[in-house]
């Protein structure tokens, strides 16, 4: 299993209308697609304007493949086009749980 962690900064004043777009535009394309995230989050201490969301995959394999649907996905496009000029920068991180972790596979 792993999880790939991705955060998006959004322009001061914005992360509500990102929030209302994905919500309502791009969560019925993606959700189908990927699954349930295991979490979305927003900053309120450090970075703020960030929505973190985390996605579980069961490898980079399956990462791949989900992903690449999504992007086909139609809709997706024009979501992203609607989405992107609310955002400052995008990152993401794979994250692989160790033997300790209660998340592992």
């Amino acid at each position: 299993m792993i999880i790939d962690e991705r955060t998006y900064t959004c322009l001061p004043g914005k992360l509500p209308d990102f929030m209302n777009i994905y919500t309502n535009v791009g969560r019925p394309i993606q959700w189908p697609i990927l699954g349930s995230p295991l979490g979305i989050f927003v900053t309120d201490v450090g970075i703020l304007n960030q929505v973190v969301l985390w996605w579980r995959f069961d490898s980079m394999a399956d990462r791949e493949l989900r992903r690449a649907e999504l992007a086909a996905a139609p809709g997706w496009g024009q979501y992203m086009a609607t989405a992107l000029p609310f955002l400052a920068q995008q990152e993401n991180r794979i994250l692989v749980p160790t033997a300790l972790s209660p998340m592992k596979s």
